[in-house]
């Protein structure tokens, strides 16, 4: 099969030039996946939180005392997806739900679903372009009330829903009606009627009561000695001379504008505060210590030429103030200006939040890759690092840095996130580590990360991952690393050669860091007992999986699987010691799996998606990795025979280039995630493959990276 004609390739585009086509790959990722930050929103604690599972709990008996039976609530929120696209969906009852989407009913609960609220059905739906409107209809009955809806698919689309009505446009959440004996009527197919006879929860204004108070004797506690903050930006456009800022104040007070301190009192009273007249926008800070039973600040409007504005975009809110309390009171105005930082104070932690009853900021992560924490990603950006590194191209690596930081720098702010309200809105996997896959590829990268550069919050959430990998991952009594649970039942109790990717590089390089020689012996265990449960030795190959519920192998040597192994090996390699006690046996694996490999290649120069089944697919992420492994063996002379396995990089290379490599940077042939099977056919025809998946786009970096490294080696 081809994937394009030869024509576009990138072999016909660059022959020969390795380097031109792994910026062309780069570029063409970078750009597609520029830097976008998080994404700000507000959130209603009176509303539903999600469950680790990331589905939204609807329990309307908490919420109305008064519920009858044979009334309705509804729900009602929206999702936005970029282009039409069909989604999976999962619901749990606790009483009969019916779900529409635009309109249209798209799900209606049975007998069996109503009075089974443990079980869990999925379906997929239709979504449009743009925004798409769920309603959900719960019917009261003796059963309950209520039920769980959200995503499909945990780990790989947690969906976050939004509140539909225009004043708190952008929040996360939903609207919930009254309870009503009648059935809601939608217009225009699409939106449910909102008229006087409905109130929708929830409430998002301050009553009279409250409004009279200051904002932070409505915010916190009148507890004297405690401390909180009011953080805002301040620009100035147009002043021509010198202005001031006054307003007065009850309890203590203290005003930075731009870090400088402009004002402090420890009584009540009135300020007045010079303004920068150039044109600038400057962090303003206020801190107030309560020192009675009211507290806090009112300032006047300010002089023609200066506005507030939030510090960041928060969608959901016009508010232009952040709150933060109570907290020490001795932080300096830099450690405070910060919105990747949890607080903390007398055990207590806390987050900034807004001026409207029980919201708070919350940040997610929105972007398609940029941000996002997984295993795949982790080796796209391990490619990315070792190609700006190997290339000189410094932009590379700092992509990489920054994607990096921008999870390990909200890793605390996360787990604590998951702790308020159920499901973290950022670093989704890595605050809910079950499995090696949301930590060990992207954990393993973070460390290569740190030894270029200084990242916030790194050294806790790799910390944090070797604690997981060794202490709380499930292991066989031998201590091999396995699977307990799984996304199937048929898919728990197995023992996958993935794994040995997902485990042993960060390993490695966490005993780099740290010196504890109790890590790289893992690493040395896990690639005996894998080779003990996996390794077919008549072929020199292994086996995907091994399945405990049948205690047997499923002797198919998925490509990529295979890859993997290879791939984690030479990274063991490279770090261990020259007198370490398992060096040669393993060195002598890694001949005999290399040996396996090249009499598998196939006639163009790939290897295919099962590696002994020629008319199986050309992959592109299993003949990456060999690649790699290959050039790396000669490089290191790992490899006594090198002449043949040079022949086989070059070749490899050569073949991908022209196969599975566009003249765009455009990365073909890529298997999608896969399941495993004791049927070849199951990886033959039914494990399809992606078009610039992140499972292949890193892996060809790094191996154009190491036939560079050889053929320079080669020259020596």
């Amino acid at each position: 099969m081809r994937y394009f004609e030869e024509q576009l390739s990138m072999q016909r585009r660059y022959p020969g030039q390795v380097k031109e086509a792994l910026e062309i790959i780069a570029n063409r990722y970078i750009g597609e996946h520029p830097k976008h930050p998080v994404v700000y929103r507000a959130f209603n604690r009176q509303g539903f939180i999600r469950g680790e599972d990331y589905r939204y709990k609807f329990d309307f008996a908490s919420k109305f005392a008064e519920l009858k039976e044979g009334q309705f609530v509804y729900a009602w929120a929206k999702l936005w997806t970029d282009s039409p696209s069909t989604l999976g969906f999962s619901v749990s009852c606790f009483g009969p739900i019916s779900v529409y989407i635009n309109g249209q009913r798209v799900f209606n609960s049975n007998l069996n679903d109503d009075v089974f609220p443990e079980r869990k059905t999925g379906f997929r739906a239709k979504l449009e372009q743009g925004w798409n409107h769920f309603l959900l209809r719960f019917l009261s009955t003796p059963t309950g009330c209520g039920g769980l809806f959200g995503t499909g698919s945990i780990k790989g689309f947690p969906l976050h829903f939004i509140v539909p009505s225009q004043d708190r446009e952008g929040q996360e959440g939903w609207l919930y009606s009254d309870p009503t004996d009648e059935e809601l009527i939608l217009t225009d197919g699409n939106m449910p009627v909102l008229d006087a006879k409905y109130s929708w929860h929830p409430v998002q204004r301050w009553d009279e009561r409250e409004l009279a108070k200051g904002a932070f004797s409505r915010l916190f506690h009148a507890e004297i000695g405690k401390t909180a903050y009011a953080w805002t930006k301040l620009r100035c456009r147009a002043a021509e001379e010198a202005s001031y800022w006054t307003g007065r104040h009850v309890g203590s007070l203290t005003i930075w504008i731009g870090g400088k301190l402009v004002y402090s009192a420890d009584d009540g009273g009135s300020f007045r505060i010079p303004l920068p007249g150039d044109f600038r926008t400057d962090d303003v800070l206020i801190r107030s210590t309560c020192t009675g039973e009211t507290w806090g600040f009112d300032a006047d409007p300010l002089p023609e030429g200066y506005e507030l504005m939030p510090p960041v975009t928060v969608n959901g809110s016009d508010e232009v103030w952040f709150y933060l309390g109570e907290m020490e009171s001795d932080l300096p105005p830099e450690q405070i200006c910060k919105m990747s930082k949890l607080f903390e104070h007398e055990g207590e932690r806390t987050y900034w939040r807004l001026d409207q009853p029980d919201t708070w900021i919350r940040p997610y992560i929105e972007n398609t890759h940029f941000g996002k924490w997984n295993y795949p990603l982790g080796v796209t950006l391990y490619g990315i690092l070792q190609t700006g590194l190997g290339i000189g191209r410094p932009d590379y690596v700092q992509y990489a840095l920054d994607h990096i930081e921008l999870c390990t720098s909200f890793d605390t702010y996360a787990l604590w996130d998951k702790e308020q309200y159920g499901a973290a809105g950022v670093n989704h996997q890595l605050s809910a580590i079950d499995s090696l896959d949301d930590c060990g590829s992207f954990g393993a990268t973070a460390l290569i990360g740190m030894k270029h550069g200084v990242l916030r919050g790194a050294r806790e959430a790799v910390d944090r991952i070797a604690r997981y990998i060794s202490d709380f991952q499930d292991r066989l009594p031998d201590g091999a690393l396995y699977r307990v649970r799984g996304s199937t039942d048929f898919m728990q109790h197995t023992l996958w050669c993935d794994d040995l990717y997902m485990s042993t590089p960060f390993l490695c390089r966490y005993y780099e860091l740290t010196g504890d020689e109790t890590y790289l012996n893992d690493a040395v265990k896990q690639f005996r007992l894998y080779k003990k449960y996996l390794y077919m030795p008549e072929e020199q190959i292994m086996s995907h999986v091994h399945d405990f519920k049948f205690d047997k192998p499923t002797r198919v040597p998925w490509g990529r699987g295979n890859g993997w192994v290879l791939f984690s090996l030479t990274e063991l390699l490279a770090v261990l010691p020259g007198n370490h006690e398992a060096r040669d046996e393993l060195l002598s694996f890694f001949s005999e799996l290399c040996a396996g490999f090249l009499r598998l290649q196939g006639e163009h120069g790939m290897w295919h998606q099962v590696l002994n089944v020629p008319d199986s697919y050309e992959e592109t992420s299993c003949t990456s990795m060999f690649i790699y492994a290959f050039a790396r063996g000669v490089r290191y002379k790992w490899l006594e025979q090198q002449a043949p396995y040079v022949k086989s990089v070059l070749d490899a290379w050569d073949g991908l280039s022209r196969i599975a490599l566009d003249k765009w940077g455009n990365v073909y042939g890529v298997c999608r995630g896969s399941g495993y099977s004791f049927s070849a056919l199951y990886y033959k025809d039914q494990l399809s493959w992606n078009l610039n998946d992140t499972h292949g786009i890193g892996i060809v970096l790094l191996a154009g990276i190491e036939v560079i490294n050889m053929t320079d080696s080669l020259k020596d």
